[in-house]
Formats: C-alpha cells, structure tokens, sequence
C-alpha cells in the first residue's frame, strides 16, 4: 500500500532569517523582488505553513504601488501609498527581507515622523479591472484634488476648505509664514458654491495603457 505523504501544517510565526524580527500572520512585510533594481514588494501575510520537510511558505496578499496600477501614478498619488489589492499568491517565506507597517490614512497624516517602513493605504484595488474602492473621495482646493499628505495645504479659515500654495499663488515659504488665510471666494463678494466635492478615482474613466504585471 502506497505511504500518505505527510500534509502542510500552519504556523504561527516565522523568524526572517539574519534579523530579529518575527513574521506573523496579519503582518506586512517587504518582499524581494526578482529585479535587484527594483523596490521590495510590499504584502500582507495571511498565513504561514510548512510542508513535511520544514519548507516554509506564505499566503500573502499584495499591495500594489500607483505606477503599477491600471491608471498609473497621478497627482495626489503620496509617495508611501499603496493600494491593497485583490491578486492572492503563494511566496516562499524565504523572499521575505523585512516587516513594515501599512497604515491607515488617517493614522499616517497623524505621523510626526515618517520612516522608511510607514506606508499608508486608503483605497482596496481590483487589479483585473482597475476600479478602487471607495469609489469617490473628498476633494480639496480650486483645483479639485484629493488630499495629497506629502503637499502642504492651508486651511481657509471662512470656508474651512484646504489649499495649495501654488494654486492661491503663493511659495511654500509664504504659506508657512501666514497667520491667518482666507481663500479667494471667502474674500471675494461673489461666493458661489462649488459644483463637484468628490472625485472618481476609477481608472476606467480614464482610459490608459494596462502595464504588464511583473511576476512573482
């Protein structure tokens, strides 16, 4: 009668080999790339197992960066955000070189200091089709863009809207400087409501070339 072979057992944990630092389930990590030239991949672990002769392996669930999205990287686009997709892989735990830590948005622009394992994620992201969800978010300024935590912004104290230096023709030095702000509308007679306070966030309505998904 032919021997069973022993099944895959789950694991708690996993040490990253030469460091100290402990993978869990629930945990993001940074994982190597075959491109030495390229960023860690950033991921969210959701389970470690092992197989009958101690070969470790993760079931992670991927973030993907801006520039590998459909749409691309845009405008309020920050240089930490990542977008927590729906692509499922099967990784040796090996490729693992670090943790990191994906915050949320709010907690991120909370941050007094941002290291080089903070990241944050506010939107989750079908990577067959494109779309984010949520769908829509606020937007700020004359220009109409959603929050950007890597541009400074100033605060209109009439209308309580935020604002971009450059949009109100302003240097970043001369808004550092201000006291008190009150945007072009608040000052002026005429103050007429703003036709649109949300923005699609969608690829699909801007159609553009689909990049290639790098292997893993």
């Amino acid at each position: 009668m032919a021997k069973t072979k022993p099944g895959k057992k789950d694991l708690d944990s996993y040490a990253i080999k030469g460091t100290n630092k402990v993978v869990r389930p629930g945990d993001c990590v940074l994982m190597r790339p075959s491109d030495s030239d390229k960023p860690p991949y950033v991921a969210r672990v959701e389970k470690i197992e092992a197989d009958h002769r101690n070969n470790v392996k993760v079931r992670v669930r991927w973030y993907y960066r801006p520039e590998e999205s459909i749409g691309g990287r845009r405008q309020f686009h920050g240089a930490k955000e990542l977008f927590l997709s729906d692509h499922y892989d099967v990784q040796s735990a090996h490729t693992i070189e670090g943790k990191c830590i994906v915050h949320t948005f709010k907690n991120y622009t909370k941050l007094e200091n941002v290291g080089a394992e903070d990241y944050f994620c506010r939107f989750e992201y079908k990577a067959a089709t494109g779309g984010f969800t949520p769908d829509r978010v606020a937007v700020y300024c004359k220009c109409e863009m959603p929050y950007n935590p890597d541009d400074l912004m100033v605060q209109c104290e009439g209308c309580k809207d935020w604002f971009h230096p450059s949009c109100m023709e302003m240097t970043i030095e001369e808004a550092k400087r201000l006291d008190h702000f009150l945007c072009s509308d608040c000052t002026s007679e005429d103050d007429a409501k703003r036709s649109m306070n949300t923005f699609r966030v969608s690829a699909s309505l801007e159609p553009k070339v689909e990049p290639k998904r790098r292997k893993r």
